[in-house]
């Protein structure tokens, strides 16, 4: 290993060629736009007898009118607007939105965004209604029914809105149903085909929806996880239900665990059916608790993790020497986890899920698209974090980092 204090003045160009590279990468087209690549259609020239490609150009509806999206989530988990944001950057790219700021960080307000999005976005072909946002309250399994009814009466009778996105598990098996014709994009869903919202990889299972689907995304997380650090002990905290260990992924790690043959340290958080404040509260307890019976810890995602409660709930493990490796992304390796698959801001997702739509729009059935995406394979990296709990990556680990934190804190403090 090499000390982080000869590294420093390298690091910090490392940092800023990632920044540098990121704005690159905003910028510049999606593998799916370029080349054939998975979750893509194949470009031109190289499709397969047969095969048609739907294209993604602007166009309006067939009467002339502007489509109209919708959109509905079961609670405000932080990723959803995220990703909401991400796909209208996505279409602005595409030419379906003229391009605009959008506003920075996630607005407090349930549904905030969305009307911001309705007043705000600018376009020749869609419209984003501020009546069509529905949430499910804030995981509110009581409201849960009352919503999707009234939602799905809508899209049955009304008929007055063209696609629907259904952000998370809730959203997308309430909206996995033949009782609508509505198409229907489904993002952030940690595992759309265990949680019964699409039949396999390859097929939806219903002609009006689609969904992104990472395969064993995060089975290669825990694997990449094991492969620095061979822990013994995998601290692990989640939802003790059908749906929590879903969001989880409890089941691949678990197999993860069985083949590579370390101790999973579960520690029950609740997070549906809750007020936020305790949800938060409970998640704190839960990593404080596997603290000092783990030697690594994957934060799984929750609805109790927030910019507020994230370091609080990270606290202990670092006090601990424990190194963390987030499910979630580089938003929480930015807050102080070690290390998670970076992201990229989620810009190929957006791009992802703005093709999709596009596609949708110029006559393609949601059930002929693709749903296999890849993440690119780059690392985030919170330096900081590392040298906190006396952890000295590799020459190896700091050039797989696309996104690296901390250098300038670290950097002050000496």
């Amino acid at each position: 290993m090499i000390r982080l204090a000869l590294l420093r003045p390298a690091l910090a160009g490392l940092a800023l060629l990632s920044a540098s590279s990121l704005t690159a990468l905003a910028q510049t087209p999606s593998p799916a736009a370029t080349a054939p690549a998975v979750g893509s259609v194949p470009a031109v020239g190289s499709v397969p007898t047969g095969i048609r490609v739907w294209p993604s150009e602007p166009r309006l509806k067939p009467d002339g009118k502007k489509w109209r999206i919708g959109y509905y989530e079961g609670g405000q988990y932080k990723d959803y607007e995220v990703i909401l944001k991400a796909t209208v950057r996505g279409l602005m790219a595409i030419g379906w939105i003229k391009p605009m700021d959008l506003p920075v960080g996630n607005d407090p307000e349930a549904g905030g965004f969305w009307r911001w999005l309705s007043a705000h976005a600018v376009s020749d072909y869609v419209e984003f209604p501020a009546d069509a946002y529905y949430a499910a309250g804030n995981f509110d399994k009581e409201k849960r029914p009352e919503v999707r009814t009234a939602l799905l009466d809508r899209l049955k009778s009304q008929h007055d809105l063209d696609l629907m996105l259904a952000l998370g598990t809730w959203a997308g098996q309430d909206l996995s149903t033949d009782d609508i014709s509505t198409p229907v994009v489904v993002a952030s869903t940690s595992d759309p085909i265990g949680s019964k919202i699409i039949a396999s990889e390859t097929d939806s299972g219903h002609d009006h929806l689609t969904a992104k689907v990472e395969p064993q995304r995060y089975a290669r997380q825990v694997e990449l996880f094991d492969d620095i650090f061979h822990f013994k002990k995998l601290g692990l905290v989640y939802e003790n239900s059908p749906e929590g260990r879903t969001f989880a992924a409890v089941d691949d790690i678990e197999r993860i665990a069985r083949e590579r043959g370390f101790e999973i340290v579960p520690c029950f958080a609740p997070f549906n059916n809750i007020p936020q404040a305790e949800a938060e509260a409970k998640v704190e307890a839960c990593y404080n608790e596997i603290s000092g019976k783990s030697d690594a810890v994957y934060i799984t995602v929750h609805r109790g993790l927030t910019e507020t409660s994230f370091p609080k709930a990270v606290a202990p493990l670092i006090a601990h020497d424990l190194p963390t490796f987030s499910m979630a992304g580089e938003s929480e390796v930015r807050l102080g986890a070690l290390m998670s698959v970076a992201q990229s801001d989620f810009v190929y997702v957006g791009r992802f899920h703005a093709e999709t739509i596009a596609r949708i729009f110029n006559g393609a059935r949601p059930r002929d698209l693709p749903q296999v995406w890849q993440a690119p394979a780059k690392i985030a990296l919170n330096l900081h974090t590392a040298e906190e709990i006396g952890y000295d990556p590799s020459v190896d680990i700091l050039l797989a980092s696309d996104e690296i934190f901390g250098v300038d804190l670290m950097q002050r403090t000496q």
